[in-house]
């Protein structure tokens, strides 16, 4: 069987981990080489982008690795996981408004500084906290910036104490933690109740398929149909386009003068070199792989392509 190379969007469910939807694909899709976008605890669903075959190596390049989450939260209960799935460790009454509610979620806005949950797969010391926190240790965390681009509020349930937001965040945020600061801003405490992943890596939900509609197209032999290619994950970046003599230099790693290429963005040829990672592509339109522009000269950085 021929490998498969690509990008799958997996609608990922509730009560999987992300290891335990990448060991089930690797079951269906008969390969080793799988990575994914974004751990998700189990407690959450949604956009869990993976990458198979040669598509992995652009796990570490992505242009794009904002996430957006509806998430759903209840005050007056704090846990120990900061979400509904952990044991309760204090209750509060609630003597809040609405008001109030939204003016403290505001707080958390722009650039913030969050502390990582216990329960997390983070590793201290070669640990990971969520081994550790299942022993009854609690280490020392850092507080580490991230940034949440915008939070809205969807939705309210004065009653059950229940509030519905949209966030858009950075890499590395947690929805546990910002609700949970959110709760102590308040002083009533507060723990993630719901929470799905909607936007991952410039993927939405409208891309995505379940695991049982993936082992349908499997058992059909149609698998390679739902895969998005590579080039998909890097449509953002500006472009390079090589003649074949440039083409075959660039498979090879060889240094190309910027001079002699065209740059594009967004269909619109470019009178600059661009800065950052660019995606380059065959006088063909192959997607070849991702290079750098710097000091005159466009060097690879990932060949995506079999080697020549």
């Amino acid at each position: 069987m021929e490998e498969l190379n690509g990008i799958l969007c997996i609608d990922k469910p509730q009560g999987f981990t992300s290891f335990d939807v990448v060991a089930k694909l690797r079951g269906i899709a008969k390969t080793r080489r799988i990575g994914h976008a974004g751990t998700l605890d189990p407690m959450a669903t949604g956009v869990l982008p993976l990458f198979l075959g040669r598509a992995t190596k652009a796990c570490d390049l992505l242009p794009d690795q904002d996430k957006r989450y509806t998430a759903v939260f209840r005050l007056g209960l704090e846990t120990d996981t900061l979400d509904i799935t952990g044991t309760v460790v204090s209750e509060h009454p609630v003597e809040v408004s609405e008001a109030q509610v939204r003016e403290a979620a505001s707080r958390f806005t722009g650039e913030i500084l969050q502390v990582p949950p216990m329960y997390s797969a983070l590793k201290v010391g070669g640990k990971k906290l969520c081994d550790l926190a299942r022993q009854g240790v609690e280490v020392e965390r850092e507080a580490r910036p991230v940034r949440i681009h915008r939070l809205e509020f969807l939705s309210c349930d004065s009653a059950a104490q229940t509030y519905t937001i949209d966030v858009a965040c950075s890499k590395g945020t947690y929805i546990r933690t910002l609700v949970a600061d959110i709760g102590r801003v308040l002083g009533c405490g507060a723990v993630l109740t719901a929470l799905r992943r909607t936007e991952a890596a410039g993927y939405d939900l409208g891309g995505c398929v379940t695991l049982e509609e993936v082992q349908g197209c499997a058992d059909a032999g149609r698998l390679p149909d739902l895969l998005r290619p590579v080039s998909s994950a890097f449509g953002r970046l500006a472009q390079v386009r090589l003649a074949k003599a440039q083409d075959r230099l660039f498979r090879n790693g060889v240094r190309l003068d910027t001079a002699r290429l065209a740059f594009f963005e967004n269909g619109t040829r470019l009178d600059r070199v661009p800065e950052g990672n660019l995606s380059v592509y065959s006088s063909e339109g192959i997607f070849l792989g991702i290079a750098r522009a710097a000091g005159g000269e466009l060097r690879l950085v990932k060949l995506f392509v079999l080697e020549v």
